[in-house]
């Protein structure tokens, strides 16, 4: 399986952007997958996950300003950012949830300016 996160750019504190994950295989449909990220200097944190059935759970850092989903049938899970910070930026990660340590990806570099 290969993970490509992508989406990602600069942008304005306050502003939007969607990442998207496009998963290879046909196991998506049965994970969990969940989104992560490494900020500079820090270690790779959790960010957000959706289980096979669309549950999802957030951290406590963004919940009520990301949203997780996913489309089964296209193998695609996506992260709508909404109300982004400087503190949001950090390099994101597609995976398993919980991850895989095979599946890690190059990740997407979201960074937001104040």
């Amino acid at each position: 399986v290969q993970l490509q996160a992508s989406g990602g750019g600069l942008v304005q504190a306050g502003g939007s952007l969607r990442l998207s994950c496009a998963a290879s295989g046909s196991i998506f449909r049965a994970k969990a997958m969940g989104w992560y990220r490494q900020a500079p200097g820090k270690q790779r944190a959790w960010v957000a996950n959706i289980a096979s059935g669309g549950s999802t759970s957030y951290a406590d850092s963004v919940k009520g300003r990301f949203t997780i989903f996913r489309d089964n049938a296209k193998n695609t899970m996506y992260l709508l950012m909404n109300s982004l910070k400087p503190e949001d930026t950090a390099v994101y990660y597609c995976n398993t949830a919980p991850p895989t340590s095979l599946w890690w990806g190059q990740g997407t570099q979201v960074t937001v300016s104040s």
